[in-house]
């Protein structure tokens, strides 16, 4: 019997984790969403820091 409640009291933990890890996801997609149907983007996306696509500085020769 006691067994069988911790396994109980294990895969209730487990649904709820998954549960969590669900509702991150959506989070960080409706996120996603969000900024990419921005009302006032009318450029489309523009490269700003953090993320640029080059280096800042130039390599050295």
């Amino acid at each position: 019997m006691f067994a069988y409640e911790l396994q109980q009291i294990r895969s209730a933990q487990m649904i709820r984790e998954a549960d969590n890890y669900r509702l991150a996801r959506e989070a960080i997609r409706a996120r996603r969403a969000a900024r990419r149907s921005a009302k006032d983007d009318t450029e489309g996306r523009v490269n700003r820091w953090p993320y640029p696509r080059r280096h800042r500085f130039a390599r050295a020769a």
